[in-house]
């Protein structure tokens, strides 16, 4: 069975679609077999893997049983992926009955047996998709952007992560946080690292150790769809992602 990841983050804007992209793209490398939930209406994610979001069904079909999960996968150059456009910001208000926080749990169990992991990457408000992330998932990562306003919601987040836990999915853990955007020699990252060992150490969740420097070469990557470890292999934030990824397999995740 897949080990399920949902990247979170009630702020928008912080890197969260990134650095999913980043890490299933390096867990692949590595071997693994990953597939990648794109629970976000924006559909960025799809966008960064050049992936069909209208002619082919999407999350938002498999949710409201109209296919199975299975016939919703498109197999790209970078991971396997189920997309998402605009119908599922309708799942707020179209799914009002009991169990609807098992809606993506449920469809993915149906194709958990054929990855390693399964990464998901959730819109930034905590509605209805955020929760049906959290009951599938088995981990919480959360990117911190180096500004104060990211830490703002952390706790609040970190309060509903262990609402879900203790309700609805017993099987969730803190994954970890991870700052993004980070530069060492500007004051105001030095100061948000600072705040995020406190946050870290007040709330029992991991700060990691890898942190994720500025590039531009990522963006450049994503809005031309490729693979950021083959279009910029020797980029600093890249190399991070890397890195990133062997501490999150080191801590068992």
């Amino acid at each position: 069975m897949a080990k399920i990841i949902c990247l979170a983050n009630q702020k928008g804007g912080v890197g969260k679609t990134t650095s999913t992209n980043a890490i299933a793209v390096g867990l692949k490398r590595k071997g693994f077999r990953v597939l990648c939930i794109d629970f976000d209406p924006q559909g960025n994610l799809s966008f960064s893997m050049n992936v069909d979001t209208e002619s082919v069904p999407t999350i938002y079909q498999v949710i409201k049983k109209e296919i199975k999960c299975r016939f919703a996968i498109q197999h790209t150059e970078l991971t396997d992926i189920i997309a998402s456009n605009l119908f599922l910001s309708s799942m707020e208000v179209e799914f009002t009955g009991t169990g609807r926080e098992f809606l993506l749990r449920d469809c993915l169990k149906q194709v958990s047996p054929f990855y390693d992991y399964i990464l998901i990457d959730s819109p930034p408000e905590l509605g209805v998709l955020t929760v049906n992330a959290f009951t599938a998932a088995d981990f919480v990562l959360m990117p911190v952007l180096t500004d104060v306003y990211s830490l703002q919601g952390i706790t609040r987040l970190c309060d509903t992560i262990n609402h879900i836990k203790e309700t609805l999915n017993s099987k969730l853990n803190f994954g970890g946080m991870f700052l993004v955007r980070f530069n060492i020699r500007e004051e105001l990252s030095r100061i948000v690292m600072q705040t995020a060992e406190m946050i870290s150490e007040n709330l029992d969740i991991p700060l990691l150790k890898t942190h994720i420097r500025s590039s531009v070469m990522i963006a450049k990557a994503q809005a031309l769809q490729k693979d950021m470890m083959v279009f910029a292999p020797k980029n600093n934030a890249v190399r991070d992602y890397i890195h990133l990824v062997d501490e999150l397999l080191e801590r068992g995740i």
